[in-house]
């Protein structure tokens, strides 16, 4: 870990050489970023609540093919639904723009040569979110579903609200999207010169226990078997990121000397 910090530090001096913006710029820059954003998910918010009724339906298909009925406690938890069901529909579709947002903002504080890699870095971001977004709503959801409910609470009459179920939605579509996006975090890391694939090979064991304990926490099923499942795709990104990494290290001095 010391040495981790350690190269982090170098990262951050060696960039701090490149010429830049000042304080003020980078403020200014990023009011900029987050009003374009903003305006951005707005108007795709207001897109998606035109088309609420089939994002609902697409929501609470994975319960709805159990013949499972979705109650409320309060008068407004429906409008509530549709309103969060518009708004991460919105954010879904504002997503590529509000990548390409973050990626002008960052840019300026990266080598020449490596600013090539804004269209890669997109489609990757979206497709892998994607990717773990279709794992969890088509295998993880109800698989998920069916044990809890059918197999450990046939027994008993489920109450299900639609502010628990869509929260137990949310938790696995997009913790499994942000998950999958693994590669893109150790690709900027290799980037920087953070880390290399010889160092993510060196400390796999680490990255194998870490990866097992988040699967526990964000997994909503007990047994150990669907914990080690819901691990494999988080063991494969890993395996993938080294790759990532050896791919991008031998670029480094390139890009270095390319500023």
């Amino acid at each position: 870990m010391p040495d981790v910090i350690e190269k982090a530090r170098e990262a951050v001096h060696e960039r701090a050489e490149l010429p830049g913006m000042s304080l003020m710029e980078h403020l200014t820059e990023l009011r900029s970023r987050l009003i374009h954003s903003v305006v951005a998910l707005l108007i795709c918010f207001a897109i998606a609540y035109i088309f609420h009724e089939k994002l609902f339906s697409i929501v609470t298909f994975p319960i709805d093919s159990l013949n499972y009925k979705l109650h409320y406690t309060h008068p407004t938890d429906p409008l509530n639904l549709y309103l969060k069901t518009s708004l991460y529909g919105g954010a879904i579709i504002a997503a590529p723009y509000i990548l390409y947002q973050l990626w002008l903002f960052i840019s300026p504080g990266m080598y020449q040569n490596e600013k090539k890699y804004v269209i890669p870095f997109m489609l990757a971001t979206v497709t892998l979110f994607f990717g773990g977004a279709w794992f969890g709503y088509h295998w993880v959801l109800p698989s998920a579903l069916k044990i809890l409910i059918g197999d450990f609470g046939h027994r008993f009459l489920p109450i299900i609200t639609i502010e628990d179920y869509n929260s137990f939605f949310l938790s696995i579509i997009f913790g499994l999207g942000i998950t999958f996006e693994l590669p893109i975090v150790i690709f900027f890391l290799a980037i920087f010169g953070i880390v290399d694939g010889k160092f993510l090979i060196r400390h796999a064991r680490y990255a194998i226990l870490i990866i097992f304990v988040i699967a526990a926490i964000i997994c909503p099923l007990p047994d150990a078997l669907s914990m080690t499942l819901f691990a494999s795709p988080m063991l494969v990104l890993y395996a993938l990121s080294i790759g990532v990494a050896f791919v991008v290290a031998p670029k480094k001095k390139e890009l270095t000397e390319g500023k």
